[in-house]
């Protein structure tokens, strides 16, 4: 369709990464109040090394909101 290969990797690595979200595991803590996210988590690693994003933070931020 016209699409450079420089974006196609591009779009790949998006669609990619936003699977692995997908597939993470949390877990609920304090009857629902709370959760957390294995930092052992593959799929955050990946998701991660995808986006170029910082493990620690990331982990963070999907469980706590501002």
């Amino acid at each position: 369709i016209g699409v450079k290969e420089s974006h196609q990797m591009t779009i790949f690595r998006i669609i990619a990464a936003i699977l692995h979200l997908g597939n993470l595991e949390i877990q609920g803590e304090r009857d629902g109040e709370a959760c957390s996210v294995s930092s052992e988590d593959d799929h955050l690693s990946n998701f991660c090394r995808l986006l170029g994003v910082e493990h620690s933070q990331m982990q963070h931020w999907l469980c706590h909101r501002k």
